[in-house]
C-alpha cells in the first residue's frame, strides 16, 4: 500500500466492509449466469459478506482499529448490500408479489434512517444504533440468502424458500419497529434542536 495512504482505507475490518460493497456487481453477473453453479456461488459469496458483518466489529475492537471511518463504511455497506440484493432478489422474480412490498418496505426504511443520520449528523447529533436494529440485519441477510437459493435451496435444506419468506416477515417487522424507534429519537432531537433555535432568536 502507498504509505501517504490513510492506514485505516486498508486496516482489515473496513477491508472486509469494502468486500461487503464490492460483492454487490459479482453477485449481480451471477444472477445474469442463472443455473445451480452460478446460484450456490452466490450464496457462498453472500455468505461470506454476512460473517463479514460480525467479523469487522469484532476485529476492530480486539485490536482497536475502530475508527469514525470504520463506523461509516460499516453501516453503508450493509445498506448497500441488503439494498442490492434486494433489488436482484426482485428483478429476477424471486420476490414477486405482495412480497416487493416487504422488500419495499425495508428498502425505504433505510434511506429514512440513513437520512436522518445524514441531516443530524450536521448538528454533531448521532443516533445510536438500538439492538433491534443490529439484529433486524441479521435477519435480513438470513432471509434473503434462503431466498436467494430459489429452486435450488431445498437441495440442501428442506423448504428452504419458505423459510426464507417467513424470515423476511420477521425481518419486515423488525424493520418497521426499529426504525419507528430511530425516527422517535429524530424527532425528539429534532425538537430540542427547534426549541434551542427559537430561544436563541428571542430578545
Amino acid at each position: 500500500m502507498p504509505q501517504n495512504m490513510p492506514k485505516f482505507l486498508y486496516n482489515i475490518p473496513n477491508l472486509l466492509s469494502f468486500y461487503r460493497i464490492l460483492v454487490v456487481p459479482v453477485l449481480t453477473l451471477f444472477f445474469y449466469i442463472g443455473g445451480p453453479v452460478a446460484t450456490w456461488i452466490n450464496v457462498f459469496l453472500f455468505f461470506l459478506a454476512c460473517i463479514s458483518d460480525y467479523l469487522d466489529g469484532v476485529i476492530a475492537r480486539s485490536t482497536g482499529q475502530i475508527s469514525v471511518f470504520g463506523k461509516f463504511i460499516d453501516a453503508t455497506s450493509d445498506k448497500i448490500l441488503i439494498g442490492g440484493v434486494l433489488l436482484l432478489l426482485v428483478a429476477f422474480h424471486l420476490l414477486t408479489g405482495v412480497w416487493i412490498i416487504l422488500a419495499l418496505i425495508i428498502f425505504v426504511r433505510e434511506i429514512l434512517v440513513a437520512g436522518l443520520r445524514e441531516f443530524l449528523g450536521q448538528y454533531n447529533v448521532s443516533v445510536p444504533v438500538s439492538w433491534m436494529g443490529k439484529w433486524k440485519t441479521a435477519v435480513q441477510m438470513f432471509a434473503s440468502g434462503f431466498v436467494m437459493a430459489g429452486d435450488y435451496g431445498p437441495a440442501l435444506v428442506p423448504h428452504s424458500y419458505a423459510i426464507g419468506l417467513l424470515a423476511f416477515v420477521v425481518a419486515t417487522v423488525m424493520t418497521v419497529l426499529s426504525g419507528w424507534d430511530y425516527m422517535k429519537a429524530g424527532i425528539e432531537t429534532l425538537k430540542k434542536l427547534d426549541a434551542e433555535k427559537a430561544q436563541g432568536t428571542q430578545p
